[in-house]
């Protein structure tokens, strides 16, 4: 298991938290052929561990993020009816967020639901927006929820980063608002350092 540093995450889910900052520090040492910055980045240990498993696909990092995140869980939130994963924002064959998600299922034994929230419209990539409300209206009426397996349950919304909250917030309005949740619980594997 990794060293992390939790921090609450406010929105409209009963309690949430990010386990560590993604990045520790990012500097720019020269530029490439094009004129591009090229950054040496420094990363949390889950930030490094998530890192490998989006970008370089890394499944073997995977239970150790599952075990981090799962002693988390029975540590400091309480019992889950169900787990929901932010739907991908790119569509690819393997998503390292699911692959977690399965993973921590199986950890802290409780039920999945890959398919509670989908995408029902295509939104742009949110880090060319600029603040939380233009992210906001980007995903206003983007997702949706089914109740079926979300109504009346305590449900643990897990995401890999957080930069301003506004997917979480909109997938939260639409697990309670359509789906009929009882309580959500938010908890995303590594945060941005900046407030976004």
């Amino acid at each position: 298991m990794v060293n992390i540093n939790p921090t609450r995450i406010s929105g409209r889910w009963r309690s949430g938290f990010a386990l560590d900052v993604h990045t520790t520090s990012s500097e720019v040492h020269g530029h490439d052929e094009y004129g591009h910055p090229r950054f040496e980045t420094n990363r949390s240990e889950i930030g490094e561990l998530l890192y490998k498993a989006k970008y370089h696909f890394d499944k073997s990092v995977i239970p150790v993020i599952a075990e981090t995140v799962g002693s988390f869980v029975e540590s400091f939130l309480p019992a889950m009816d169900l787990i929901v994963p932010v739907p991908p924002s790119t569509p690819r064959r393997e998503q390292p967020l699911i692959l977690i998600a399965r993973a921590l299922a199986a950890k802290i034994k409780v039920s999945l639901a890959e398919d509670c929230v989908w995408k029902i419209r295509e939104t742009p990539h949110l880090k060319n927006a600029d603040d939380y409300d233009q992210r906001w209206r980007l995903l206003d009426g983007a997702f949706q929820a089914d109740s079926a397996l979300a109504a009346g349950k305590t449900l643990l919304l897990l995401d890999d980063l957080y930069r301003s909250g506004a997917t979480l917030n909109a997938i939260t309005s639409v697990l309670y608002d359509k789906g009929g949740a009882k309580d959500i619980f938010a908890l995303t594997i590594s945060r941005t350092r900046s407030k976004q």
